[in-house]
């Protein structure tokens, strides 16, 4: 990993720029709720273990595995690759977003939560079968070696720190807006779960807050047994065979794959990923984070990983309060995310079949009652300041539009709008001379 010291300066100018609600170190304080034993920042590792914090690991493992996964599984379909590569390219995406969550929760103390280009992998859905497979994996290497550059740099990290905190909070609200609404969503085709989960969710917040999110997710499960819509077969364990194959260079696919590949990472996913943090109260180190992520894509990419960036949707699932009550314990679920991603991804894609299993309104529910928090906080931040509340609107009716134009998606353009709002709303006229 790259050495924390490259993002920062001097520590007074670390804590000089923290601003308000945050610590030199990155953490936000923690809230006023009274912790038992010492200071959170001198606890052990199984000191700061929870429940709740391994199972916001675990709800975001379960999303990503049920959603964005099915992507790269088309996108391979797409590009006739076979089995074996097919596997080593879940392997490698599964192995690089865990070494990811592990290595960057312990070192920053915060729940860094990464994952595979979701965008970049709907790329290839169209792309990869223009190329053969050892083109397309040169552009997976160059497109980790210039989003490593980026990130090292430091350029990523101005051009963030650039937009306002209402915008960011407005763009992270507009992020989770569709997950709020897909728990009611569910209601429609599966009530029964869908019921549960919200019902469940709702008293455990009640009585059991810490476990809420459990609970619900218990509910629904059996729900969904009782109901017929388990559809889980698990007829061999085998673990994962990384298949090396050595990059080939066109020009053809560097214009085609790795350039929009690039863009897209940076713009649609490491961007919220960033915002996602400092919404939830953090410091992130931009060439900590990002450069890393682009490391280990460019070591990674031979075996087939298109891109290993920030996560922002399952991020939102670990960065609030049903993670923990204390902020600076929550980056026990980065870890445990990790974990179940390394644990998943030695199997290959045999065990990616379980997580198929699972009834879409399930998956849907659970997200959406583990993102309530983040949402709330969202929006919460996006209307604080009356003078950049118009902005923040922009941004979030933009990002929760879904729209996608020129193949970045609807999280950068929401930034894009917002700021552009801001400045125009915000910027004083120059008087005119007599």
């Amino acid at each position: 990993m790259s050495s924390e010291n490259s993002n920062t300066s001097t520590t007074a100018d670390s804590t000089a720029k923290a601003g308000p609600g945050t610590t030199a170190d990155g953490s936000p304080p923690a809230d006023d709720s009274p912790s038992p034993g010492p200071a959170s920042g001198r606890r052990g590792l199984r000191a700061d273990m929870s429940l709740s914090a391994v199972l916001a690991g675990f709800v975001a493992v379960v999303v990503s595995y049920s959603g964005p996964l099915v992507i790269v599984l088309a996108a391979a379909a797409a590009g006739h690759l076979d089995k074996a590569q097919t596997g080593s390219w879940v392997w490698a995406i599964s192995i690089g977003s865990g070494l990811t969550c592990i290595g960057l929760s312990l070192r920053t103390k915060m729940p860094v939560i990464t994952a595979w280009s979701t965008p970049g992998a709907a790329l290839l859905v169209t792309s990869l079968g223009a190329y053969s497979y050892a083109e397309a994996i040169g552009a997976f290497l160059v497109t980790g070696v210039v989003i490593t550059l980026v990130g090292l740099t430091g350029v990523f990290g101005r051009l963030m720190r650039q937009v306002p905190t209402a915008v960011v909070s407005a763009m992270l609200a507009g992020i989770l807006f569709s997950f709020g609404t897909g728990v009611f969503a569910s209601l429609k085709t599966a009530p029964w779960i869908a019921g549960a989960v919200l019902l469940i969710y709702l008293a455990g917040k009640r009585w059991l807050p810490r476990y809420a999110v459990l609970i619900a997710l218990a509910a629904g499960v059996a729900a969904a047994a009782a109901t017929s819509r388990l559809n889980i077969h698990l007829d061999h364990i085998e673990l994962a065979r990384p298949v090396l194959t050595t990059p080939a260079f066109s020009a053809a696919s560097l214009i085609g794959i790795a350039v929009p590949m690039i863009l897209a990472t940076l713009a649609s996913q490491n961007a919220p990923g960033m915002a996602v943090l400092s919404a939830s109260g953090y410091r992130p180190k931009d060439r900590l984070l990002i450069g890393s992520t682009g490391l280990v894509s460019t070591a990674l990419a031979p075996f087939g990983s298109h891109a290993i960036n920030l996560a922002a949707i399952t991020a939102a699932i670990c960065t609030g309060p049903e993670s923990h009550r204390d902020p600076k314990r929550r980056y026990i679920a980065g870890i445990a995310c990790g974990a179940f991603y390394l644990l998943i991804g030695a199997f290959g894609t045999t065990l990616v079949v379980f997580f198929a299993g699972l009834p879409k309104e399930l998956v849907a529910a659970i997200a959406g009652v583990a993102l309530f928090g983040a949402l709330a906080g969202g929006l919460s931040g996006a209307v604080k300041e009356e003078q950049d509340r118009e902005a923040a609107l922009i941004t979030f009716l933009a990002t929760a539009s879904g729209v996608t134009l020129f193949g970045i998606g609807s999280a950068f353009w929401g930034l894009v709008f917002g700021v552009a709002a801001h400045v125009v709303l915000t910027r004083r006229r120059r008087p005119r001379s007599a």
